[in-house]
């Protein structure tokens, strides 16, 4: 196959590096909805699911968009649903077992890991040199932007952290490689849209039982909307669109650019300094997703 990207496949790199950035912000807007809110970790995902998804049904609406009709399309839907749900869970379980470092290097570093393992055992997608040596860079990248697990975290709850973002990465990977496949009658605002108001639903007896419970007011409403507009229904609207025209592979290593951009807006924003080595770990990180970005379509076998 021709080593030179189609205008397709530039598209889909375009969404791709457009979801990864706007992802970017999440953490920092979650941090600033929770210090205004009180709300928990779980709260705010769960309110992070529901106000992105709310906002494309009413979009949907406005826009008189049918609903799906194809049983196929409503089983992506559920699965899109479920995976959301124990994506954002899991990663925020890791989180309060063990601290965001731990949470962050096995969530987004095994995510490519997993996609690349299930690509080759499907027969989708062979793995090889080029892609292993990237997909290394990026880890050693993000294992130095990110930082070591401080000293204070228990043996217990780094296992613990660890097995809950384990499962996390497992999620996004799933979802990434079933998103890749597209459904008749499925667009990837309806898949956002239904898919992540059905995972808020999951999620909700859940944050219900941390207690949901802030006085609303126009900084925290703001905040809210924010989030579930920016990094959640359009970022996730342009990584579902752009799966359609690029290997799941490449956007599992393009989602790295979530926390390369939340360092960078980390700085900026709140004042937090990138130590040398992150900052060599933000440069091997760029370098590896212009690797993967350029990367060659003659391993896909489908």
């Amino acid at each position: 196959m021709s080593t030179t990207l189609s205008t397709a496949g530039r598209s889909g790199l375009v969404y791709l590096v457009g979801a990864g950035m706007l992802w970017g912000t999440g953490g920092l807007l979650g941090t600033l909805l929770g210090r205004a809110t009180g709300l928990s970790p779980v709260a705010v995902a769960t309110c992070r699911l529901a106000v992105g998804g709310l906002l494309l049904v009413a979009l949907l609406a406005a826009t008189r968009r049918p609903l799906p009709r194809n049983p196929l399309a409503w089983r992506r839907i559920g699965a899109v649903a479920a995976l959301a749900a124990i994506f954002q869970a899991s990663y925020f379980g890791a989180v309060a077992a063990s601290s965001v470092s731990v949470a962050t290097l096995i969530t987004i570093g095994m995510s490519p890991v997993v996609v690349a393992l299930l690509e080759q055992v499907t027969g989708r997608r062979a793995l090889d040199r080029r892609r292993a040596g990237t997909i290394g860079l990026a880890l050693a990248g993000l294992a130095l932007l990110v930082g070591v697990p401080s000293g204070d975290v228990g043996t217990t709850g780094l296992l613990v952290g660890a097995a809950l973002a384990a499962l996390s990465a497992s999620a996004f990977a799933t979802l990434t490689v079933i998103g890749s496949r597209p459904v008749t009658g499925l667009d990837p605002m309806t898949t956002t849209a239904l898919g992540f108001t059905g995972g808020a639903l999951l999620l909700a007896p859940l944050a219900l039982t941390t207690g949901i419970t802030f006085q609303p007011n126009a900084v925290s409403i703001a905040l809210l909307l924010t989030l579930g507009l920016i990094p959640t229904a359009i970022a996730y609207t342009l990584y579902f669109h752009g799966l359609s025209d690029t290997a799941a592979g490449t956007a599992a290593v393009l989602a790295l650019l979530e926390p390369l951009t939340g360092a960078v807006l980390a700085a900026f924003v709140l004042g937090e300094r990138l130590t040398p080595l992150g900052m060599m770990g933000g440069g091997l990180l760029s370098l590896a997703l212009i690797l993967a970005s350029t990367q060659p379509r003659t391993g896909d076998r489908a």
